[in-house]
């Protein structure tokens, strides 16, 4: 039965010449689930909005929106509002209350339901989820993970039939964006439930789906099952730019050119297409050119650091030990809530350790005084892209550096056509910053940063929001910087991204870093934090971590004989 359908449905905001969404058609029946990708700023979370009415942005609107047959525009309020399930990509955004407990039976009281079946439901929600052992905890306390897990049951406590998600994994671990996957896949399997899903990490959730949609540039390219969109989008010609952000077995499958075996979607089938394709004579990876690290120069040195953030609660911190050479990319990977951020914070001089040292290109953080820190010396890119801006333009944020700087309106100028080009964000410029998608925010955000150019850059989760392919340019960019000699320490849970662009990766663990290694090391024989890549190839080729990897040594390796 078909749940959902939209026809011709365009979309532009106010002010906004350029429409957002052009003439969207798709339909969705009841029991599916399906996902939409595309680029940052294609159009994906404003036609999301347009699907959950009380959510729906400003701005002209033709075309229309069917639920259960029925035009948006006429559908019950108690329908629209309990049977369309909607959770952000911020779980900050969503919560209202300060309980756990409360937050569950928000909707439910707002439903008018009798108290005994509010209870009912909310002890439900709270075993099925996990929550019993966090039910009483403040919100304010539960990690990333807790809290989009929490939106969810919330949610799911008011027995929704359309569930719509707008990347509600962009801000959990490896581990944590598995689990919650594997709920919406139960969900979906148990209850029935139909899922509507915006997603950039798409190697887990590309297998589960029955439908694949492709946003591109406001437009929907395809809506087909997710074997044939990745057919079709290697059918390109030069290739289509999602091509990056398809599954790792997709990405394999089509640049070894096998076109008489089947499109593999998991890791498995990616093993077995290789297995049956491919030798193995040549086991191992060619050895990387390691930097190095005796020769160059200490950037950052942390030396049995610990802090806590208050007198009588537990340390965040304990002995944390870190040297890092100029020109080296050092990602730091681990569970929410571990303490990766407080660590940048701590390095980046926003808290202050209670005991151990730390020394930035050779001087203690306390020598460096007023801005002197952060003109040309140290850069910080928070989690919340937003707390960067502070005015109407993305452009006069930018142009608020200008005295830090010292430049000149014409070299003011200048360095904002440079970085807006690295970024390629120029059409960003004069937009208010909030008008941005979370993508197109976290570049513009990395961009004010880059102003200031700093010798050490840090970024807390620089990939959060942002498609596969602004992932490929800020590697790229990355590497440039790298070149240039500016070092950078990141915090991230993108397995993937670090894997490709890390001189060395750590493990944040039990309050301290339990290792720092090269990526092939790292991530060679990790069964969870490691890469879709290794996992396809590690029983035939030794030292893989990226795609590029694999084709690499299918390549030298030869076609298996029929």
């Amino acid at each position: 039965m078909e749940l959902l359908k939209v026809e011709n449905l365009s979309f532009t905001y106010p002010g906004q010449e350029k429409p957002a969404l052009q003439n969207v058609s798709f339909s969705l029946n009841s029991g599916e689930f399906a996902v939409l990708c595309g680029e940052s700023g294609c159009g994906k979370t404003s036609l999301l909005r347009l699907l959950k009415r009380e959510l729906a942005p400003h701005g002209a609107k033709s075309g229309e929106i069917f639920y259960q047959g029925c035009p948006q525009q006429d559908l019950d309020e108690r329908i629209s509002a309990c049977e369309i399930g909607f959770v952000m990509q911020n779980p900050e955004h969503q919560i209202v209350m300060d309980k756990v407990w409360h937050e569950l039976a928000f909707g439910l009281e707002n439903m008018g339901l009798p108290q005994q079946k509010i209870r009912r439901r909310v002890g439900e929600m709270a075993c099925f989820f996990g929550i019993d052992e966090w039910f009483r905890r403040e919100t304010h306390q539960l990690s990333g993970g807790q809290k989009q897990l929490l939106n969810l049951a919330s949610i799911m406590a008011m027995q929704p039939k359309l569930l719509i998600l707008d990347e509600p994994t962009s801000q959990l671990d490896p581990i944590a964006a598995s689990d919650f996957i594997g709920t919406l896949a139960k969900l979906n399997r148990e209850l029935g439930t139909t899922i509507l899903m915006v997603e950039h990490r798409l190697e887990e959730v590309f297998p589960i789906a029955d439908k694949v949609g492709v946003m591109e540039r406001g437009e929907l390219f395809l809506w087909d099952s997710p074997r044939s969109v990745g057919k079709e989008l290697g059918r390109i010609p030069k290739g289509h730019r999602m091509m990056v952000g398809m599954p790792s077995a997709v990405r394999i499958y089509h640049s070894l050119e096998v076109p008489e075996a089947q499109c593999p979607l998991t890791v498995r089938e990616g093993r077995e297409f290789l297995e049956a394709n491919f030798t193995n004579q040549v086991r191992q990876v060619k050895d990387v050119p390691q930097i190095d690290r005796n020769s160059r120069e200490t950037v950052l040195s942390l030396k049995n650091v610990w802090f806590r953030y208050e007198r009588d609660t537990p340390d965040i911190l304990e002995g944390v030990a870190l040297e890092i050479k100029k020109g080296e990319i050092v990602s730091i990977l681990g569970g929410n809530g571990s303490g990766k951020t407080t660590l940048l914070s701590v390095v980046a001089g926003l808290n202050r350790p209670y005991r151990g040292r730390i020394r930035i290109f050779g001087k203690k953080r306390k020598a460096y005084r007023g801005n002197e820190l952060y003109r040309n010396t140290l850069g910080l890119l928070p989690q919340n892209p937003q707390s960067v801006f502070l005015k109407e333009s993305v452009r006069e944020d930018y142009r608020e550096l200008q005295k830090v700087m010292n430049y000149s309106d014409q070299q003011m100028g200048e360095q904002i056509g440079k970085v807006a080009g690295l970024l390629e964000i120029e059409n960003l410029l004069d937009k208010h910053p909030y008008d941005l998608s979370g993508g197109e925010q976290q570049k513009a955000a990395l961009g004010k940063i880059l102003l200031l150019q700093p010798r050490l850059l840090l970024l807390d989760e620089p990939t959060k929001g942002i498609d596969a392919y602004s992932k490929y340019n800020l590697m790229e960019l990355m590497r440039k910087l790298q070149d240039e000699g500016i070092t950078i320490l990141m915090v991230t849970h993108d397995v993937e991204f670090a894997a490709s662009v890390s001189s060395r990766c750590a493990m944040f663990f039990d309050r301290e870093l339990t290792s720092v290694d090269p990526p092939v090391e790292f991530f060679g024989d990790n069964s969870f934090y490691t890469t879709a890549a290794n996992r396809i190839a590690r029983n035939l080729y030794g030292g893989v971590v990226t795609c590029e990897d694999v084709v690499e040594m299918c390549v030298e390796n030869g076609r298996r004989q029929l």
